[in-house]
């Protein structure tokens, strides 16, 4: 393994982006600012930053379907640890593939959810419309009409709710999964612009982790607190 100092011949780092590639770039002045700062996780489980998140998904959305994704780290300080931009890729990677998980546990819970709405749904109806044919054939007239009419009513409304499952609600939650399975095998890539001084790496995510960055804000916080 090289030195940092042999990251510093070069302002870019991670994987090569393919021809013809959807580019989805973010600009930021730390790696840290990608991810959710009260995340206690190793570098590899931690959340996104949910504005992060929110900007990645949200430019993702807006490119072809069928295009590959990629995405650029436009990065306002020199190169750091020679492996910070395989430690990004695979703690992005990590981060989508659980989000893909997630999306298709909501819709397997979805699912189930609609098929029991559906069998309470179709019970309810045959049985307001048995119902309204007993009571029409009974009471007859124009009141054993409006009766029936209304049980018939609200037996269809009973089954509004497996309709707006199996018509409306699963589609969207299977893109955000696949739209995840996308953006979890994106190849990946920092662009450093040296915008601040020598050594700024040694105060960023991945040379620091989450713990090291509380104990050195409380380090610092310290003396201020004794002077007050």
């Amino acid at each position: 393994m090289s030195s940092p100092s042999s990251a510093k011949d070069t302002n870019v780092a991670g994987d090569p982006i393919p021809p013809k590639c959807a580019v989805i770039e973010v600009h930021v002045g730390e790696l840290k600012q990608l991810f959710d700062a009260i995340d206690p996780s190793p570098f590899r489980d931690r959340d996104l930053d949910p504005k992060a998140e929110e900007f990645i998904v949200g430019w993702a959305k807006d490119l072809p379907h069928e295009s590959s994704l990629a995405l650029v780290v436009n990065l306002d300080r020199e190169a750091g640890l020679p492996d910070e931009a395989a430690v990004l890729r695979d703690a992005i990677h990590e981060f989508f593939r659980h989000r893909a998980e997630t999306q298709r546990q909501r819709l397997r819970e979805l699912l189930r959810v609609g098929r029991t709405s559906l069998v309470i749904g179709l019970v309810a109806l045959a049985a307001a419309i048995g119902l309204g044919d007993f009571l029409a054939t009974l009471l007859r007239g124009r009141v054993g009409e409006v009766v029936r009419e209304s049980l018939t009513i609200g037996g269809w409304v009973s089954m509004w709710r497996p309709l707006e499952v199996f018509l409306y609600d699963w589609w969207p939650i299977r893109n955000e999964a696949r739209l995840s399975d996308r953006l979890a095998v994106m190849p990946i890539r920092i662009m450093y612009a040296n915008a601040v001084g020598p050594d700024a790496w040694r105060a960023d995510w991945p040379a620091v982790s989450a713990i090291g960055q509380r104990k050195t804000i409380e380090a610092q916080q310290g003396p201020l607190n004794q002077s007050s």
